[in-house]
């Protein structure tokens, strides 16, 4: 720790006598400063020990030594040294009295104590601590390293927040806490999710200082991870007081091994996405036991269970990076709870085959995507190895869907399990309706029969002819009559089943509400 009044007053060589302000002597010493001048206070910037022989002082001055010294606790000054046998035998009463006063520390220098010795005892203390500030803080970081090289980012939080004997928390690149030491920090660290949010909106490295509550009262800094524009997580350290040099040096060494832990090399990030592609290249083509033996331990255990394949791309004239963000949101959560996940850019889009029920998988069905970064999303069904080709088009099949209904994401089951008539909500499918029922209509607004109508009813009466007049209010003649028309207008046979399904499906269509 660095020097204070009570150590200057305990040392030996010194002599000093405390005469005022003795509950003070614990303040800490920043430097000794010698000035003569009646006001030397436009050349202080506090915490310092003033040291002084009233050479041009009235120091039998009460009003004079009251503004005087009033000045120097204003300004900061810890102490004030005061040299006798030079021009004073003893210490002025009006100055003792002052310092009383102000309640600031009044040291008595004797004459054999020149005040060199003093600066040169306040300089080999500072930089006696300075040293001990800079050993400590290399001794942090050997063991820092040691723990992210081989024993991983949750035992250094731990040892981190030892080392600053308050508590740390690492957050991944979703705000989310993944790590936290002591246990009881982690609901602390998770009440500052707004405050991470925001710094994660800066470009890294960034940092910002915060309180976890009210009634924590705790000091909290916040350092961003990340080399890049996206910040890759966050790292926040709680203490009672602010950070000193050496834990200032534990926590910087922290943050560039947790920057280098979370950020990976652009050449192994590279590799393990051509080893990714070609694993889902080899599954896409039926080559299934190919695929497990190039994946080895990387995405083995992802292939021996349930799977589901998503493909994303950007929604219409939207940011790639969107696809970035999602990429890093569902191997985040995979990481958490240490899920295999296979992630592979395919140009303006991105496939990601993860574990079904999994993580990733509900981080993608809960991701928003950030302003300027809109995505549409189709998610296959569970699946297996062999069945990844299918899986891959049941993606692409809810992606086009989504696409077309303007929805964030859409998942093959919902496809299958709700009806067919939002599919027919389609400009494409309707201009074929409109085409194939277009005469119909023609022939019925001039008023000469209700033939879109009665072929409604036939059709939805499976041809029952009874039924279907019945339905219509009509005898069963008439509309025998008017089917006949229909055939003649459309110049096809409502005895081909292809006809009626076409005929059918184009009134749906044309009455489906739009998507």
């Amino acid at each position: 720790m660095p020097p204070t009044l009570a150590s200057l007053v305990q040392h030996s060589a010194l002599k000093l006598t405390v005469r005022a302000g003795e509950d003070h002597l614990d303040r800490p010493v920043r430097w000794a400063h010698v000035s003569e001048l009646a006001d030397p206070v436009p050349y202080m910037e506090g915490g310092e020990l003033l040291l002084t022989t009233a050479m041009t002082l009235d120091a039998d001055d009460p009003q004079a030594m009251r503004r005087y010294v009033r000045r120097l606790a204003r300004a900061g000054v810890v102490g004030l040294g005061f040299a006798i046998g030079v021009n004073y035998d003893t210490v002025p009463q009006a100055l003792l009295a002052a310092a009383r006063e102000e309640d600031l520390p009044l040291v008595e220098v004797p004459r054999r104590t020149p005040f060199l010795a003093i600066s040169k005892a306040v300089s080999a203390a500072i930089s006696a601590d300075q040293y001990r500030a800079v050993t400590a803080g290399f001794e942090a970081q050997r063991e820092l390293t040691k723990a992210a090289l081989s024993e991983g980012p949750a035992v250094l939080i731990a040892k981190l927040a030892a080392h600053v004997d308050g508590w740390a928390a690492l957050y991944d690149t979703s705000g989310a806490v993944v790590a936290a030491a002591p246990e009881w920090a982690a609901r602390r660290a998770a009440r500052l999710a707004p405050d991470v949010a925001r710094l994660r909106e800066r470009a890294a490295p960034a940092s910002a200082v915060v309180g976890a509550d009210d009634a924590s009262g705790d000091r909290v800094e916040l350092q961003s991870l990340g080399t890049g524009r996206r910040v890759r997580g966050a790292l926040a350290v709680g203490t009672g007081a602010p950070l000193g040099t050496a834990e200032r040096y534990a926590v910087h060494s922290a943050v560039a091994l947790l920057t280098l832990t979370t950020e990976r090399s652009r050449s192994l990030q590279s590799a393990e996405q051509r080893l990714g592609a070609a694993v889902l290249r080899m599954l896409l083509s039926g080559q299934q036991d190919h695929a497990r033996a190039v994946a080895g331990d990387l995405y083995g255990g992802l292939l021996d269970a349930p799977f589901r394949l998503v493909i994303a791309e950007p929604a219409g004239e939207g940011d790639p990076a969107g696809l970035g963000a999602l990429a890093e949101t569902m191997e985040s959560a995979a990481a958490r709870c240490g899920e295999a996940v296979l992630v592979v850019p395919e140009g303006a889009r991105l496939v990601v085959l993860a574990a079904d029920g999994g993580e990733a998988v509900a981080a993608c069905k809960a991701h928003e995507a950030a302003e300027g970064e809109e995505l549409v999303i189709g998610l296959s069904a569970p699946a297996g190895p062999i069945a990844a080709a299918s899986a891959y088009k049941q993606a692409e099949q809810a992606l086009s869907v989504a696409r077309r209904r303007g929805q964030l994401l859409v998942e093959h089951e919902q496809l299958v399990a709700g009806s067919v008539l939002p599919l027919l909500a389609d400009d494409a499918v309707r201009a074929f309706a409109d085409g194939m029922l277009r005469a119909l209509y023609e022939h019925d607004a001039t008023g000469r029969g209700d033939l879109v109508a009665s072929l409604r009813a036939w059709l939805s009466r499976h041809g029952q002819w009874d039924a279907a007049a019945a339905d219509l209010g009509v005898h069963r003649h008439t509309l025998r009559y008017r089917m006949r028309r229909v055939e003649e207008i459309l110049g096809r046979s409502l005895d081909d089943p292809d006809v009626r399904m076409e005929l059918w499906l184009a009134l749906k269509a044309t009455s489906a509400p739009e998507a």
